[in-house]
């Protein structure tokens, strides 16, 4: 058998195979099967790929040493050591398989060899932003947030993530220009993990191989397309703190508006940058006040700013159908649930109900007393013809799948994509925020933010110009959130956010779960005799609360293995 060490458990790549084999190692494969290496060995009559996942004494071995078969080959090196330990806690975390996150720490194509380590031999002389621990940069808008990645690197080598690979490739090219030897995820994979001053990446960067990491860099924490769609929901964010932290190291969290997750994170480690109040002017165009309030987006005011044909204009409608807000016929006010502020629906005569806490109450006005209610229902079929009717110049239909962007005009309308296509504006106008802002989910109020925030980018003061405007439609004017938007303090909002989220011990005062498929009334029978998580829900989607993640990974880890079809989304961002 040889050494006694040689006997390598290795995790599969095999969709459905999560449970961990025992192989043999060959002695001239030693050298070669460490943990994080990419094998072949045989599962089952054939021969399939894998990691190493640990090498093992024979005696922590579940099989006999004499039963076990030999690692075929090693294709190619893997993920650090440090890497493969952080993806077993990911799997506990995110109640997920091993495979996904492997897969995300792995090169695309086979690396036989590192390379010599490039770093710079004169370190950038900064004091970092914040200590040893790190914390959270508010920041402008429109920053790049560099200066958050300069101080990084007070420390030494730094990973960057961003929300985006084409962010990624600026901040790549920035850091090049300053001299620092640089990494771009995954791409240069092994740049990466031969030894860089920086590496950059969107959402999988947070999985790099980085020998003698320094320090990590999150920028716009608050960005949606940090957390994966698909199951396992796992966040770099999230990630990133955790990794940082066992490595002793400090992470940084830049964002123009912070989640509650971050501010609770840091507590009191917070800075502002130079930047962080460069906000562009914020008009609130209060919808009640227009006639046409329950049937048409374009209001006079809009009307105004729609025909100064000297004004770029980029109109956001981040709806698909229509709303559904339910408002007073009597005072125009918005109907909302009186437990979390949602907007509630009205299902028939007698009752109003609360999509996202399931309260209930009688149909009344909680603002004047009124019984009679008017359901606002917005056509956008005709909306780029009625905004060109009353603009007096063609508008664009701006898609996810719009190619380019008509150099003639110079008024577009979309969903959020349109803010991804338009590099400049001299107005950004959200035509119905309250469809985001009081939607069904727990998270509306961030990611309200999220969709302004990228709307203020185009608008935002700069060192060349004063800015432009951002412009608010809505019916709920003195919502915390936009009366801290016009007057350019949060604090309300985020005191009265954090409240909710405390009263509902949702996250980050909770853990919570979303497990939805074929199999899902059969979990959710498992877990209701658990005394550690709470289960409501019917049919097959089920929430599952617990007070914290351990608690909620400890009760998801006792769930046998369904032979149905079952998604679990830990920490689900649609919920």
């Amino acid at each position: 058998m040889g050494a006694v060490s040689h006997i390598a458990r290795v995790v599969v790549d095999v969709t459905g195979v999560d449970k961990p084999f025992d192989y043999l190692i060959p002695d001239a494969l030693v050298a070669q099967a460490v943990v994080g290496a990419r094998v072949r060995v045989p599962l089952h009559r054939r021969e399939v790929p894998g990691w190493v996942m640990s090498v093992l004494d024979a005696p922590d071995s579940d099989v006999d040493a004499d039963r076990l078969l030999p690692i075929t080959k090693v294709t190619s090196i893997g993920p650090s050591a440090e890497i493969v330990e952080l993806a077993e806690w990911a799997a506990q975390r995110w109640a997920s398989r091993r495979r996904p996150f492997f897969v995300s720490a792995s090169p695309e194509k086979r690396i036989p060899r590192l390379v010599a380590p490039r770093r710079a031999t004169s370190p950038i002389a900064l004091e970092p932003i914040l200590g040893s621990e790190g914390g959270l940069v508010r920041v402008g808008p429109a920053s790049t947030a560099m200066h958050v990645v300069e101080s990084a690197m007070a420390f030494g080598p730094v990973l960057v993530v961003v929300p985006t690979i084409a962010r990624a490739r600026r901040v790549a090219a920035e850091c090049r220009r300053r001299g620092k030897s640089t990494a771009l995820y995954p791409d240069d994979w092994t740049s990466a993990a031969s030894g860089v001053d920086v590496v950059v990446g969107a959402r999988s960067a947070v999985w790099a191989s980085v020998p003698q990491l320094s320090a990590i860099v999150v920028i716009d924490e608050h960005d949606d397309t940090l957390q994966e769609e698909r199951a396992p929901t796992w966040h770099a964010r999230d990630v990133a703190i955790e990794r940082a932290r066992r490595l002793g190291v400090p992470c940084l969290l830049a964002s123009a508006v912070p989640t509650i997750a971050a501010r609770t994170w840091a507590g009191a480690r917070v800075v502002n940058a130079p930047d962080a109040d460069k906000w562009p002017v914020v008009r609130v165009i209060d919808r009640n006040a227009d006639e046409r309030w329950a049937s048409s987006l374009v209001t006079s005011a809009l009307i105004e700013l729609l025909r100064d044909h000297t004004k770029r204009v980029v109109c956001v409608l981040n709806v698909k159908g229509r709303a559904r807000a339910v408002a007073c016929d009597s005072c125009r006010a918005v109907a909302r649930c009186e437990v979390c502020d949602a907007g509630v629906t009205q299902p028939d005569g007698e009752r109003l109900v609360c999509p996202r806490c399931a309260a209930e109450r009688p149909v009344v006005c909680l603002t004047c007393g009124s019984q009679k209610m008017r359901s606002i229902r917005i056509g956008i079929s005709r909306l780029r013809d009625e905004l060109e009717a009353a603009a007096g110049r063609r508008v664009q239909e701006v898609k996810p799948t719009t190619d380019a962007l008509d150099p003639r005009v110079s008024v577009f309308v979309g969903t959020e994509a349109v803010l991804h296509r338009v590099d400049r504006a001299d107005a950004v106008v959200f035509l119905d925020l309250d469809s985001e802002l009081l939607a069904a989910r727990f998270r509306a109020s961030e990611q309200t933010l999220d969709l302004v925030a990228h709307g203020a980018r185009l608008v935002a003061p700069s060192a060349s110009g004063g800015g432009g405007e951002l412009v608010i439609q809505t019916t709920v004017p003195n919502h915390e959130l936009i009366s801290g938007l016009a007057g350019g303090d949060l604090s309300a909002h985020v005191a009265a956010e954090t409240a909710r989220r405390q009263r509902l011990r949702l996250p980050p005062f909770g853990a919570l779960a979303e497990v939805s498929g074929a199999g899902a009334a059969a979990v959710a029978e498992h877990l209701r005799d658990s005394l550690l998580v709470e289960v409501a829900g019917s049919d097959d989607r089920f929430l599952v609360r617990a007070a914290s993640w351990d608690a909620l990974s400890e009760a998801l880890g006792s769930l046998p293995k369904s032979k149905q079809r079952i998604r679990i989304a830990v920490d689900p961002a649609r919920v």
